[in-house]
């Protein structure tokens, strides 16, 4: 099994800014031969240890929250553990824990908030980056108010609709088949380029 620190310096030094976002099969075929094992023992409830100090929750939320996509890619255990990835983000965020750890790393404290399907957890997304993120925040800002933005319209996010099996609205095909995602990406950074 890996460790927390396997974890992080495989995320953040080995794959690094570049790949964190990068779709490439062959990173993907690698985190699911290095971590898999691992995710499943955190899907049993095993690496409750994990959580009782920043860094080492990080490792945990960056396994639930980013390898998960990574190594589930195009199935619904991609989002099997965002609950708890979810929960333990927020816990690390109510300890301060996100500012013990340098950006642009701290990023991966708020992600599960930004993948969830919750207008709250959307807003607050918005929030941290803004407030506590001040150096690289703005790298976030727009794909965390794009996510927002879904949120409000929806009420969840349209392109998991297939791989979860759940049915798609007339507005959310509309959505997905005009652009999707990056058609409100751009709508957003237009809207702020005019104010």
């Amino acid at each position: 099994m890996m460790t927390p620190q396997d974890v992080l310096s495989f995320w953040l030094d080995e794959v690094g800014a570049e790949g964190w976002y990068a779709r490439v099969d062959a990173l993907d075929a690698e985190i699911r031969e290095k971590f898999l094992p691992t995710w499943e023992r955190a899907k049993e409830g095993s690496l409750g240890l994990w959580l009782t100090c920043a860094s080492e929750t990080l490792a945990y939320i960056i396994l639930l929250d980013q390898l998960s996509r990574n190594m589930h890619r195009e199935s619904p255990d991609s989002f099997k553990l965002d609950a708890a990835a979810l929960a333990a983000a927020k816990l690390a965020i109510s300890r301060d824990w996100d500012l013990r750890i340098d950006e642009p790393a701290r990023q991966f404290f708020y992600m599960p908030l930004m993948h969830s399907e919750n207008q709250c957890d959307q807003d607050r997304a918005v929030r941290l980056f803004m407030t506590r993120m001040p150096e690289t925040g703005h790298h976030n800002i727009d794909h965390a108010r794009a996510h927002r933005e879904i949120i409000r319209r929806f009420g969840r996010f349209p392109y998991r609709n297939e791989v979860l099996g759940r049915t798609s609205s007339e507005a959310e095909e509309k959505f997905m088949s005009g652009g999707g995602y990056g058609v409100i990406l751009r709508e957003l950074q237009m809207a702020e380029e005019v104010a």
